[in-house]
């Protein structure tokens, strides 16, 4: 077999066995703390829908000229 077997597998088998944690892992009963969940409060799925209706579309001219460059220069 090889060695590097008995490297990574030995110590895998005996933290398996291990019957206690460490005492970083354990949580003391006073550190743990349980939270107040907060009021359960009914709001519809809907409540900030705003209805809005299709709008006949403007003149593309005019739109074209309020967007583009002063005097026609290219950017």
């Amino acid at each position: 077999m090889k060695p590097s077997l008995f490297v990574v597998g030995l110590p895998l088998v005996i933290g398996g066995c291990t019957s206690t944690l460490p005492p970083d892992v354990v949580a003391s009963s006073a550190a743990v703390e349980q939270p107040s969940p907060r009021p359960a409060a009914y709001r519809s799925p809907v409540s900030g829908y705003v209805a809005r209706q299709p709008l006949d579309p403007k003149p593309w001219r005019k739109q074209n000229d309020l967007q583009s460059p002063a005097k026609g220069d290219a950017s």
